[in-house]
């Protein structure tokens, strides 16, 4: 099925959904314009990735109804385990598809006035502050169809807000639970970190199911002001047969950091982009990403940091492993801009292909448009290495566990480099799932 250019909804609905929601005039009149442009705008153009054939726009449901969890006992298993059940105050939003289902604010993190709270209750209680960011210096509605059309329907998400010179110990956390195959995720993430504050922010996306028909559209902001520190963990484990488009944009101002740690295990066809625009001087940013495909999905990873600001630092360190007929192209750009003198650009990209089918292709670009840097890069596209087999295999380990002990020391570097235990732990889980 191509692409279609008709869009699935018209302006009257947006126009009542957004009535519906008790949205304030700005943001109804930002989903009307976003549609309207949203069919004249073009399609992304993924490297080495061809789109024309994938299902972004066509399906049946905005929203769909589900029920609210009474209490945390009532969760799936698999989101008991992302969570502590026992904690006697948490800071913790659950999305059950389109629906803001449970949130708990520890009284500590409300003392200090975070605003921790669904995207739609930002709108009707925040709107002056969430107008400020939402969509205006991360991603832009314009940038082509995918945006607009997030821009038009979002239909979840959260705000995480942090007053200057506040530092919040514990984590953030999201999970968005994806339990019905119609559901259509339209998510909106927006954190803001005002100077000299800190925080962590850790999220969940979950499928219970193993296979749906329908789409996934999500977008964060991340913006980091004078001297701030941000840490965003992700865990992305959606279903097969979705199509996917998911951008987490990060913004960093003089002296902030923003960290990325990322898990993209979904089992859907997906187009991830990652931008950190480190706009002030010493600024820093830096992605660490892990990845294993399998099955017949196709995916496509872009990975940037940007150096705007004066002596910067970015670094980019992604292990994907490729099993089955999977594939996947590992896109990572370190790019120093005319006057961000005294940078520094590094990036490390690295896949391993577990059969004959899977494919990989990792590709390092340093755009250089300053003389007084520094910039570096490594790339590798493998096999799992026999004569590592061979080793554990003579030591008796059977060929699977070896293959299994392989890959996890693979993929070690970089699990075990992220600052978020909750992540660590989930992807742990999700890679010996994955690639048992």
């Amino acid at each position: 099925m191509s692409t279609e250019t008709k869009l699935p909804f018209d302006k009257e609905y947006v126009s009542s959904f957004s009535k519906e929601m008790g949205e304030p005039a700005w943001l109804t009149e930002l989903r009307l314009n976003a549609l309207a442009n949203a069919e004249n705008l073009p399609m992304p153009k993924p490297d080495k990735t061809k789109i024309d054939k994938w299902n972004f726009t066509q399906f049946n449901k905005h929203i769909v109804s589900s029920e609210d969890f009474s209490s945390l006992n009532e969760l799936p298993e698999e989101v008991k385990t992302l969570i502590d059940l026992e904690a006697a105050e948490q800071n913790l939003y659950i999305q059950r598809n389109n629906r803001p289902s449970y949130l708990s604010v520890s009284k500590d993190v409300q003392s200090k006035g975070v605003i921790f709270t669904d995207i739609f209750t930002a709108a009707r209680e925040h709107g002056d502050l969430l107008q400020k960011y939402f969509m205006q210096d991360g991603v832009k509605v314009d940038e082509h169809r995918l945006t607009a059309l997030h821009a038009a329907l979002v239909n979840g998400g959260i705000f995480l807000y942090v007053p200057k010179n506040v530092e919040v110990a514990e984590p953030i956390q999201a999970v968005f639970i994806h339990d019905n195959e119609e559901a259509a995720l339209f998510n909106h993430v927006i954190v803001v970190a005002e100077d000299n504050s800190s925080v962590t922010y850790v999220e969940n996306y979950v499928s219970t199911m193993d296979a749906a028909n329908g789409v996934f559209n999500i977008v964060t902001e991340v913006l980091a002001k004078a001297n701030a520190k941000v840490q965003y963990g992700a865990v992305d484990t959606l279903a097969k047969g979705l199509t996917g488009y998911v951008n987490r944009r990060g913004i960093a101002d003089r002296d902030a950091r923003i960290e990325w740690a990322l898990g993209l295990m979904n089992d859907s066809n997906t187009i991830y982009e990652n931008v950190t625009n480190l706009i002030g001087d010493g600024s820093f940013g830096d992605t660490k990403t892990v990845v294993v495909g399998r099955g017949e999905q196709t995916q496509n990873f872009t990975t940037s940091i940007v150096h705007f600001g004066k002596n910067t630092e970015g670094y980019i360190l992604k292990h994907g492993v490729m099993k089955d007929a999977a594939t996947s192209i590992f896109n990572g750009i370190g790019k120093i801009e005319h006057g961000a003198s005294k940078s520094n650009a590094e990036q490390e990209s690295r896949v391993l292909m577990l059969s004959e089918k899977a494919r990989g292709d990792a590709n390092p670009i340093l755009l250089i448009d300053e003389d007084d840097v520094t910039a570096g890069h490594a790339a590798s596209v493998g096999r799992v290495d026999p004569l590592q087999l061979y080793y554990l295999m003579s030591r008796g380990i059977p060929k699977t566990e070896a293959e299994r002990l392989v890959i996890h020391g693979f993929l070690a570097p970089v699990v075990n480099a992220l600052h978020i235990e909750g992540v660590k732990k989930q992807l742990t889980s999700v890679i010996e799932r994955k690639v048992k």
